[in-house]
C-alpha cells in the first residue's frame, strides 16, 4: 500500500490521471463507451468509496497501474511496477439489465448504473450544442453511445419510471441522475426533465438530480421541484470566459453570470447543498480560476463538484491530457476544507454526482475532515 499521508486521495488522484489496465476487462459490471457525460470508465470499489477510472482511454492503455483479474469473490489487486498498492473489488452486472420494456427495448439501453448504486440516464440524446463542430462541447461524447445503439434518442416517462422501479427492486438502487442534451427552446430541457421526474416518483420513492443548462426563466426551478426532482445540477464545466469559448464554444453563449444568477434563485428552491455544478479541472482554467470561483459557488449555497478531466476517444479532446495527481490535490484539498467548513458537503447532498462522488476524490478529502 501507498505509505504516505492522504495515500487513498493520492491514489483516486493518480488512477484518475492515468487511468488503470484491467487484465479482465469483462469482469464485473460493464464499463460505459460514449454518452453524454464522463465516459470509458470502470466502476472500482477502493478502501470502501466506490471509484469511476478511466480504462477505455489512451492515457490508460500506457498506464502503470494495473487491475489483476478479480477472484470469485470480485475482489483483486491493483499494482504499480509489480508492488501491490492497493485491493479492489467490482460492483456485479445490475439484474436489471437483463429485462426489456414490453415494446423490446432492453433497460440498459434507456438507464445505466454508475458508481455502486446510482442509476443514470440521459432523457433527450442529442443535443443542439452537438450539431456542429464550432458550437459543441469539445468533450462531449453525447451522440457516440446512440450512433453505437447503445441508447436510445428518447427515453419516455414511462420508460424511465419501469426502469427505475426494477432498478430498485432487484439491485438496490439508491438515487438517479437525469441529464440531458439542450433541446431547442427557452427551458433547455427542464420541461423533459420534469415530466420524467413525475413520472418516476409516481412508480418508486427515489431520490432524483435533474441536470440541464439554465433555463431563461427561474419558474423551471419551481416545476422541476414540483415534479419530484430533489437536486438540481447545471454544469459549468469550465469556469473563465476564455477557456469556456474555446473549449464549448456553444453553451459558452450562456454567460457565467447567468449562470450565477441561475443558482442563486435554484438554491432556496432546493436546499443548500442542493445545487451542484459540475468543474472538469485539467481543460485549462489554474488552481486559483477554481478555487476562486469555488468560494463564490459555496457563499451562494452551491456545490461545486469538481473532477479531473478525463479525455474521450472520438471526441476533439481525446489527446488532451488530464490534470495530474499534484493538480487535483492542489485543489480538493481547500476546497474539501471549504465545504466542511460551510457545513455543505457530499453527505448531505440528496441525490446526484455529488452524492455519488465515484468521478472525483473530493469527497474522500471530505470524509478524513469529518473523521
Amino acid at each position: 500500500m501507498i505509505p504516505t499521508e492522504l495515500a487513498t486521495e493520492r491514489l483516486i488522484n493518480e488512477l484518475q490521471s492515468f487511468g488503470v489496465r484491467l487484465v479482465d476487462p469483462k469482469a464485473g459490471a460493464d464499463s460505459r463507451r460514449g454518452g453524454a457525460g464522463p465516459s470509458d470508465h470502470k466502476a472500482l470499489t477502493i478502501d470502501g468509496m466506490t471509484v469511476m477510472v478511466p480504462v477505455h482511454t489512451a492515457p490508460a492503455f500506457e498506464s502503470p497501474y494495473v487491475a489483476e483479474k478479480p477472484g470469485p469473490d470480485g475482489r483483486g489487486r491493483i499494482t504499480r511496477d509489480g508492488i501491490t498498492v492497493a485491493d479492489f473489488g467490482l460492483p456485479s452486472r445490475p439484474r436489471f439489465y437483463d429485462l426489456s420494456t414490453s415494446d423490446g427495448i432492453p433497460y440498459s439501453k434507456i438507464a445505466v448504473l454508475h458508481g455502486r448504486d446510482v442509476l443514470a440516464t440521459t432523457v433527450l440524446q442529442t443535443c443542439i450544442r452537438y450539431q456542429s463542430r464550432t458550437k459543441t462541447c469539445q468533450f462531449c461524447a453525447i451522440g457516440q453511445s446512440l450512433a453505437a445503439g447503445r441508447t436510445i434518442e428518447r427515453k419516455t416517462p414511462a420508460h424511465l419510471a419501469e426502469v427505475a422501479k426494477a432498478a430498485v427492486e432487484l439491485d438496490g438502487v439508491k438515487h438517479m441522475v437525469m441529464t440531458t442534451g439542450t433541446p431547442p427552446g427557452n427551458d433547455r430541457g427542464a420541461a423533459i426533465l420534469a415530466e420524467s421526474a413525475a413520472a418516476v416518483k409516481a412508480a418508486v420513492a427515489l431520490p432524483i438530480q435533474v441536470q440541464c443548462e439554465p433555463p431563461d426563466d427561474d419558474i423551471w426551478f419551481e416545476r422541476m421541484r414540483d415534479a419530484g426532482a430533489d437536486a438540481l445540477g447545471m454544469h459549468l464545466e469550465a469556469v473563465t470566459p476564455e477557456v469556456r469559448a474555446r473549449i464549448m464554444p456553444g453553451k459558452a453563449q450562456v454567460s457565467i453570470a447567468r449562470y450565477l444568477s441561475a443558482f442563486a434563485a435554484a438554491v432556496p428552491v432546493f436546499g443548500r447543498g442542493q445545487v451542484s455544478t459540475y468543474i472538469l479541472a485539467g481543460l485549462g482554467d489554474t488552481v486559483e480560476d477554481i478555487l476562486s470561483i469555488s468560494e463564490t459557488l459555496v457563499a451562494l449555497g452551491v456545490y461545486p463538484f469538481v473532477v479531473p478531466f478525463v479525455p474521450i476517444s472520438g471526441t476533439p479532446l481525446e489527446s488532451h491530457p488530464g490534470p495530474d495527481a499534484a493538480f487535483m490535490h492542489a485543489i480538493l484539498k481547500p476546497l474539501a476544507t471549504m465545504l466542511v467548513a460551510s457545513g455543505m458537503t457530499a453527505a448531505d447532498v440528496k441525490a446526484g454526482c455529488g452524492k455519488c462522488g465515484a468521478c472525483s476524490a473530493l469527497s474522500t478529502y471530505e470524509r478524513r475532515l469529518t473523521a
